[in-house]
């Protein structure tokens, strides 16, 4: 038997992000952004897109993904995997909301291929 066994860190307050927006937290050399869906629903990617490391914390939140300002490619804010026809995939860290508290374990990540 395999213990799930998280490092859940607070990071903020749902209230700290927009609805359709993002939020960032550092994680040494790392910047993590923190989405909010119009449905209150929070992810975390790492802040860079797969494609030519735009800021993915400043794309528009959609339909579970954000899409990146830089060239338009669509992300998968559950897995962090671009959509459609193009290929690659950020960095995705497991989120859990708590009575409108964020905690984010950062000694966990779907591993980017």
């Amino acid at each position: 038997m395999t213990a799930d066994i998280r490092n859940w860190i607070h990071i903020g307050s749902l209230d700290d992000i927009p609805r359709a927006g993002a939020r960032c937290v550092k994680n040494g050399e790392m910047t993590i952004a923190v989405f909010r869906t119009v449905t209150d629903d929070v992810y975390a990617l790492e802040d860079r897109c797969p494609h030519r490391n735009g800021p993915l914390s400043q794309g528009i939140v959609h339909d579970g993904c954000v899409t990146c300002p830089l060239h338009n490619w669509v992300i998968s804010l559950e897995t962090g995997t671009a959509q459609g026809a193009d290929e690659g995939r950020t960095l995705a860290f497991p989120v859990r909301l708590e009575e409108g508290r964020i905690f984010i374990d950062l000694s966990f990540s779907h591993e980017a291929v």
